[in-house]
């Protein structure tokens, strides 16, 4: 049986290290990534990778040892077939994997500078259709574009049908339905994952008080609710407690892929059995790990090194929560180093 069937688009990212070509302005909070235009620049580097929500989490549960398969859609052109074996060489299953003739895979740019990112993107149209698939312990579905809403039902009758447990980490499409459309994908949810600003807008709220939002969260419908804050560390709400973890301090290098990184270090430690506290640990490992490299894989954590860095470092830990949000020891920094 498989542990974990992801679903949800993937992309071919194509990373672009600015360095000297571009110069960013920030004022009022609001930054500016400027080139000079028209004219001939040149670039740093070039990294050409598998990307989207859904691949993510299919490769990072994958490194850290599960059974892993992915349902996505992409054409029948060099950059599915790329993505296809990139998935192969990572152990993950390509059985409900398409090539879908007569269609294009889509594709992003990525420009990074100095740790953070924008990200051009360009998502082809889907005729989505579910598939049949095998029993597995957990579903996780997210992120897709237009038309995917007419796939839930037919995935809410396999969930019922199996018994397996779902994590969602609705997209930007998901969420623009608005908050009726998901509802029932919500009820069905173990643990939802969103950011602090996609919390916002599902709940239609500007407030920044976390025991709010991971309580409101959790009422539309989820067992248990996860907002992701940045650098000010991840909050959770369980049905009981409030849950903070603080971020692991290592050198930010590109941060594409954070959130997908703690998603999937969170679910995996569910699906091994680990309580709330250890899902918490493990997303921000995994989510410390990957922003030392370049794109949202390459620095995805196995689960050997994982459990080593946590054996060295056991006042790291996620805590409970009073007040609106956690301003102090939202930083740890290790007392043990261990080599990544």
């Amino acid at each position: 049986m498989l542990d974990l069937i992801s679903i949800g688009d993937v992309t071919e990212d194509v990373f672009v290290g600015v360095g000297k070509a571009g110069k960013v302005e920030c004022k009022n909070n609001r930054c500016l990534l400027e080139f000079s235009f028209p004219t001939k620049l040149a670039i740093n580097t070039v990294d050409k990778l598998i990307g989207g929500n859904a691949g993510n989490m299919a490769i990072g549960s994958s490194r850290l040892g599960l059974k892993s398969a992915l349902y996505a859609e992409v054409g029948n052109d060099t950059q599915g077939i790329r993505l296809r074996k990139s998935l192969k060489d990572n152990k993950v299953s390509t059985k409900y994997f398409y090539l879908k003739k007569g269609e294009k895979t889509n594709y992003s740019v990525v420009l990074y500078y100095k740790g953070d990112r924008t990200i051009l993107v360009h998502h082809e149209e889907r005729a989505y259709k579910f598939p049949r698939m095998e029993k597995a312990r957990w579903v996780y579905l997210t992120s897709m574009g237009h038309g995917s809403e007419r796939i839930f039902p037919p995935l809410l009758r396999y969930l019922k049908k199996t018994k397996a447990r779902l994590g969602f980490n609705p997209g930007t499409h998901q969420l623009n339905l608005g908050l009726a459309k998901i509802k029932k994908m919500l009820e069905r949810s173990d643990v939802v994952f969103l950011n602090t600003e996609e919390t916002q807008k599902l709940l239609m709220t500007k407030k920044r008080d976390f025991r709010y939002l991971t309580r409101k969260l959790q009422e539309t419908g989820p067992k248990m609710a996860v907002v992701s804050d940045g650098p000010n560390g991840a909050y959770c709400f369980d049905g009981e407690n409030y849950w903070h973890c603080p971020i692991y301090d290592t050198p930010l290098y590109e941060r594409t892929g954070a959130g997908d990184a703690f998603s999937t270090g969170f679910l995996s430690a569910l699906i091994y059995g680990k309580n709330v506290q250890d899902a918490m640990k493990w997303g921000t490992l995994n989510s410390a790990s990957v922003i030392q490299k370049v794109g949202p894989q390459n620095g995805l954590i196995k689960v050997s090194l994982l459990r080593k860095i946590i054996k060295a470092n056991p006042k790291f830990m996620a805590k409970r929560f009073s007040g609106k949000e956690v301003t102090r020891g939202n930083l740890y920094k290790p007392k043990k180093y261990v080599k990544w």
